[in-house]
């Protein structure tokens, strides 16, 4: 065969392809990770708020992530709840049905009647007491120590201002209805607050189960005078006798701890009605 022959003869090129696995994945991996890492972060820091802050601080919290405060219907020249008007003025409750019944009231003793309609408005006024009693706005009209023994809620009787005891720390005398300083001092606090409003005050006296040895059980009994002792020492305290529509006690029946004898069962109601 010539040379010509030879070089005239097609060129053939053969490319081999490489294998490549499975393909790119993408970077879907990553961002399930830091999904899984943020909630791991989320769940330890709730669980170091559970730790290091008390009852009240916690409920602090809640409020701030679902709040609970009715905005009003009408309008002032402010931006918060109360459209720039004073919780305690008169002008104010007559637009929303709830009007003073004193004959000369004033605005920090304005009557806190509550008409259909009035109830959100109430509300308001039962949500101020209960940030000034705990400091929800700013200063506390407590103490530190005191805000232990005092947990606020919200119902349909009212606002209930519950006060309490803790090891070491009585409210009343051991099995007796003598006052300690601290009751003192939460009497003074709580009267101070619920001179603002005029509603009326229901106390409910609650008591510690008593060993089943004892010859006389005297829960009823105890229960009964505790409560009458916080209704003088608010009386004392000035708050009008006029107001009182309820004294009773409970006994042991309505416990909050697991515990029938914990000293945390040890605790007294005061309800500013509706």
């Amino acid at each position: 065969m010539s040379a010509q022959a030879a070089n005239a003869r097609p060129i053939i090129i053969k490319r081999k392809k490489k294998g490549g696995g499975d393909g790119h994945h993408g970077g879907a991996w990553k961002v399930a990770y830091a999904d899984f890492v943020t909630a791991m972060m989320a769940f330890f820091m709730l669980m170091w708020l559970l730790n290091a802050t008390t009852e009240q601080q916690r409920k602090g919290i809640a409020d701030y992530f679902a709040p609970t405060i009715a905005i009003s219907r009408t309008s002032g020249g402010g931006d918060g709840s109360f459209g720039g008007d004073s919780v305690f003025s008169q002008e104010r409750l007559p637009q929303v049905g709830s009007g003073a019944v004193l004959e000369s009231p004033t605005e920090s003793d304005a009557a806190r009647g509550e008409s259909d309609g009035g109830r959100e408005t109430t509300d308001e006024i039962f949500q101020t007491l209960e940030a000034q009693l705990l400091g929800k706005g700013g200063e506390s009209a407590l103490m530190e120590n005191s805000l232990e023994h005092i947990v606020t809620r919200l119902t349909d009787e009212g606002l209930v201002i519950e006060i309490f005891e803790i090891e070491g720390r009585r409210l009343f005398e051991p099995e007796s209805n003598q006052p300690t300083l601290l009751s003192r001092e939460l009497a003074r606090i709580i009267s101070s607050v619920a001179q603002t409003v005029t509603n009326g005050i229901a106390i409910g006296g609650h008591v510690r189960s008593q060993p089943v040895v004892v010859a006389e059980n005297s829960v009823w009994d105890l229960s009964g005078r505790r409560a009458t002792a916080m209704r003088k020492l608010l009386e004392d305290e000035g708050i009008v006798p006029g107001r009182m529509e309820r004294v009773s006690g409970h006994a042991d029946r309505d416990q909050v701890v697991s515990n029938p004898m914990s000293v945390r069962n040890n605790r007294l109601e005061i309800i500013l009605l509706r």
